[in-house]
């Protein structure tokens, strides 16, 4: 038994209190033992407190986008007997959206996430819900343009969520090319689930259950998303440094962009139109599968690619889906496109993380929406284009020549412009 002490008290002479040592395995701190590191990057990233519950939010908002397209060329030609209408319509809802975005985003750095992103999502839904109706009852063809046009409100997710990323992880570059890659993969993921859920529900219940689902899911997925407010960056204050356009290196950047998204636009509706049926969901995921896995292993990676060489590697393996597209199999071309989506995640994840580095930390959001309007412009242009390949190509395969001469055009352009060297040095 330790031997007690006589100290003085007030009250007189007592015995000391007994103190148990604190062992030495266990060092003090507020938290009790300290926990050791996970090794894994992408666990220490969801080790951040808020970080698992804006995420999940997040990807209920970011699972719609891939739904829209499918599920509104789906109806669309369904109802209309039309992938030219369906894509033409489609199209004009990314453009729409693209020149409203860059303002949209512009508010959430003026005035926070919360503030700006819970009714543009409304609007934006109703928008949706609007073309479905107009489909629905078959209205006529400019009616349709006008209902896409309301959906223009749309924010970027994906860029609150990096902003949130930038702004948690701000002074560690590591970390933030990992958050950079997951947020890479979520969107691979939402397009590897968005098509295969907005097929199925079209074919098995009606053909407007697709956009139906997307418009609920969208909404509730931003709401869930605003709510998390503990994680939300700071209010930006007015800059007088102008649009994020102005600066150095950014407008070649975008335009690679563009060209890069047109990749995308034309794949998603010549792989719809070659495979015409239930199927065409599921073979269009495994694009995005390819991507995702991709764009996790680039996250662990501890040296990355430099644009170009990233392009060059999509100009290449976007030729698989038109080899193999001539043998007629699903198989085949379900395998070309997983080939395909290898290189679509390191490239997004280069590009963005150049763009967070030529953007004003004030005005992230607006720079990143840029980023996607020029994606989202030449999405609208290769689906247009798509579509009416689709309509009037002699063979549906002819379209997949569209992506492949999309990627050599955007290599082209990095090659041209430099893009990305200012950024570096």
């Amino acid at each position: 038994m330790p031997q007690q002490h006589l100290v003085p008290t007030p009250a007189g002479p007592g015995l000391a209190p007994r103190y148990r040592k604190r062992p030495a395995a266990l060092p003090a701190g507020p938290a009790g033992p300290r926990a050791k590191a996970p090794r894994n990057p992408y666990l220490r990233l969801f080790a951040l407190p808020g970080t698992r519950a804006f995420t999940a939010g997040n990807l209920i908002a970011r699972l719609p986008a891939g739904m829209f397209g499918v599920s509104e060329v789906i109806m669309i030609s369904a109802a209309y007997d039309s992938y030219a209408l369906a894509g033409s319509v489609t199209a004009t809802g990314l453009v729409a959206s693209a020149v409203t975005a860059p303002w949209v985003a512009r508010l959430v750095d003026r005035h926070g996430q919360a503030r700006v992103a819970v009714p543009a999502a409304a609007l934006a839904a109703l928008g949706h819900l609007a073309l479905l109706l107009c489909v629905r009852g078959h209205a006529p063809a400019w009616a349709l343009f006008c209902a896409i046009a309301l959906t223009a409100t749309t924010p970027n997710t994906g860029g609150m969520s990096r902003a949130r990323w930038a702004h948690l992880l701000r002074g560690d570059a590591a970390a933030l090319h990992t958050a950079n890659a997951f947020e890479q993969a979520a969107d691979e993921l939402c397009f590897m689930l968005g098509p295969v859920l907005a097929a199925g529900l079209c074919s098995a219940l009606f053909p407007e259950a697709g956009a139906l689902a997307a418009a609920l899911l969208f909404l509730t997925g931003v709401l869930l998303f605003a709510a998390q407010r503990s994680t939300e960056p700071p209010v930006a204050p007015r800059t007088a440094a102008g649009s994020p356009l102005r600066a150095p290196g950014m407008p070649s950047l975008l335009v690679v962009f563009l060209a890069t998204g047109a990749i995308f636009g034309s794949m998603e509706v010549t792989t719809l139109a070659y495979v015409d049926g239930p199927l065409a969901g599921p073979v269009l995921a495994l694009q995005a599968a390819g991507s995702c896995a991709a764009g996790l292993l680039y996250g662990r990676a501890r040296r990355t690619a430099g644009l170009r060489a990233c392009l060059a590697a999509m100009t290449v393996l976007m030729a698989a889906p038109l080899l193999v597209s001539g043998t007629g199999s699903l198989l085949a071309l379900a395998a070309g496109l997983l080939v395909a989506g290898m290189a679509t995640a390191p490239t997004m994840v280069t590009g963005m993380a150049l763009v967070q580095r030529l953007t004003p930390p004030a005005q992230l959001n607006e720079g990143m929406t840029l980023a996607v309007t020029a994606l989202l412009g030449g999405i609208a242009v290769g689906s247009a284009t798509a579509g009416w390949t689709a309509d009037h190509a002699p063979s549906p395969a002819l379209g997949f020549v569209l992506p492949v001469t999309a990627a050599a055009t955007a290599l082209a352009l990095c090659a041209a412009t430099g893009v990305g060297r200012r950024a570096r040095d």
